[in-house]
């Protein structure tokens, strides 16, 4: 999926795990096919993940102490699970990151299922606790989705000239020059978990029960959990969510911007290489669109 990928085979983590972690030598690995582009995943045992990133940054060490202590501060917050952070490993024959270890969670990853209010209902309760978390007089770090619109610009420059074999971009630019000069209001930063996607919650039988790669938890604008509304449901649970976070017609805006900040970069990114999520862009930006 990217041009600087790391490549890490079920050799290479059973190699990891037992010369890092010996007390696990006995539970099988097994790599999981997912839609995520942050990791690499593998079951270990029947309890656990270990996770790989799959690109090499800088201050790798400090990114994965931060997700853990990020998922460890929503652990039991909300009735939903979350993974709890086990461990960190460290860089080894075969693979040139850290990595870490979480629990495992059951549950079905949403894909394309159709859902209903009912998890709208849930999907709510979940925000709600969240922004209950105190943010600790922390702000929006200035990184990535969740502060100024307008500082996405580049970014979606880029990728209006990447899509235009793709997508009806005339369209999509002009639904951008309305977005991104929506007003930020006086909605302080609340805590997020920053990316509701399709495929960082689990259902059973159509009901919320989890919620995945939760590292990104932070202050941010709240209205940033509202990508979910355009990421995961139609019109009728769409609005079941908006009653139940009872969302006023700013953030309720500005939420439908972060969403389509994030949609745009997916069918042309992932076109090739993980049709999953370039289709999650596109359903998005189509429900986007049609509301305008």
């Amino acid at each position: 999926m990217h041009a600087d990928q790391l490549e890490i085979s079920p050799a290479t983590v059973r190699t990891l795990i037992d010369d890092q972690f010996p007390q696990w030598r006995h539970l099988a690995v097994r790599p999981l096919s997912t839609q995520g582009t942050v990791n690499a995943i593998f079951r270990l045992g029947d309890d656990l993940t270990a996770r790989f990133p799959l690109q090499l940054r800088p201050g790798a060490h400090e990114w994965l102490r931060s997700e853990a202590e990020a998922a460890a501060e929503l652990l039991g917050r909300t009735r939903f699970a979350t993974p709890k952070p086990v461990a960190l490993g460290e860089p080894g024959p075969g693979y040139p990151s850290p990595w870490s270890v979480q629990t495992w969670l059951p549950g079905e990853v949403v894909t394309t299922q159709t859902l209903g209010d009912a998890f709208a209902l849930d999907l709510a309760e979940f925000i709600t606790g969240v922004r209950a978390i105190d943010t600790r007089g922390r702000t929006f770090r200035g990184g990535g989705r969740g502060g100024d619109l307008k500082d996405h610009d580049d970014w979606m420059e880029t990728c209006f000239e990447r899509s235009e074999s793709l997508l009806d971009v005339p369209t999509l630019r002009r639904i951008w020059s309305d977005l991104r000069d929506l007003p930020r209001g006086d909605h302080a930063d609340l805590m997020t978990h920053g990316d509701l996607i399709p495929g960082n919650l689990l259902v059973t039988d159509g009901r919320l029960t989890g919620v995945l790669d939760v590292g990104g938890l932070g202050p941010a604008d709240p209205a940033l959990e509202l990508v979910a509304a355009w990421h995961l449901l139609e019109d009728g649970p769409r609005a079941t969510l908006r009653r139940a976070l009872a969302t006023d017609d700013l953030q309720w805006q500005r939420g439908q911007a972060w969403a389509f900040v994030q949609a745009m970069g997916l069918p042309w990114y992932y076109d090739q290489t993980n049709p999953p999520m370039a289709e999650t862009g596109r359903r998005t930006l189509a429900r986007i669109v049609a509301s305008f």
